[in-house]
């Protein structure tokens, strides 16, 4: 289970969102959107298909621009990717892309050290050590390194684009559905893998899933998008929401399964 959620009045709020309104084309997809992300914690992101799970994450690095209101991220507003003001703040988080987004012609080493050759004038000897680290954090062994995507189960993939999002030692982790496509158990493996790496580095993790599992095992809180907004709260605070998706998603015969066998 996940540790017990934090007293949040008194939290550093290193996520700040307030209306946002996001859309492609005339389909608005948040509409408003308020969101606080606390100094190490666990954020879960559920959501219905199409109810802009990603997007939001995407929004909040950069790489899709709102149509309106504010993003602050370590007290500081936002840019697109290209503005030079978005790179302090690249230095300090890391990214786990869906499926792992790794580079196909590059090793793993290579790709662990793209964030290092973009952000340092770092020598390669020393690269190379820092790449040999990060895979040992994440549970990979030493001949991995040399290998290509196309040599890598999916477990060994995600945890190849987790090294990368932790080369720069960031303080904050966004993840985008860090589990999809693996078995049960590589999925506990990985959700252990988390919660350690969380606890020994001290992380802020905002974790996009829809792995009710996922969320018991690691998440202190929830924020669920559902009709273009946003409701947080514990899982157990989510179970007696009455909103229809958010009661049948905690309440439902998945969350009931969930939570005997987190019980």
């Amino acid at each position: 289970m996940a540790a017990p959620a934090n007293d949040t009045g008194k939290k550093e709020t290193l996520i700040k969102i307030r209306g946002l309104v996001t859309g492609f084309g005339n389909k608005i997809i948040h509409d408003h959107l308020d969101l606080d992300v606390y100094r190490g914690e666990v954020l879960g992101v559920v959501g219905g298909s199409g109810s802009g799970k990603s997007v939001l994450m995407r929004t909040i690095i950069g790489l899709n621009k709102p149509r309106d209101g504010t993003i602050e991220v370590f007290g500081k507003r936002t840019a697109y990717a290209e503005s030079p003001r978005m790179r302090p703040m690249e230095m300090r988080w890391g990214v786990l892309f869906q499926e792992g987004a790794l580079f196909s012609s590059q090793t793993v080493a290579e790709n662990i050290q793209v964030p290092l050759r973009e952000y340092t004038q770092m020598s390669q000897d020393l690269m190379d050590e820092i790449a040999a680290v990060k895979l040992a954090m994440v549970g990979l062994p030493e001949d991995a390194a040399q290998k290509y995507p196309s040599e890598l189960s999916g477990g060994m993939k995600k945890r190849a684009g987790l090294a990368r999002a932790l080369a720069l030692d960031p303080e904050l982790l966004f993840l985008d559905e860090p589990t999809s496509g693996l078995d049960p158990i590589s999925a506990n493996m990985f959700d252990e893998l988390i919660r350690d790496l969380r606890q020994s580095l001290g992380l802020t993790v905002m974790m996009v899933t829809h792995d009710l599992d996922s969320l018991r095992a690691v998440a202190d809180r929830v924020a669920v998008l559902v009709d273009k907004k946003i409701v947080t709260g514990t899982i157990d605070e989510l179970r007696r929401d009455s909103t229809p998706w958010i009661h049948e998603y905690f309440a439902g015969a998945r969350g009931r399964a969930a939570l005997a066998s987190a019980s």
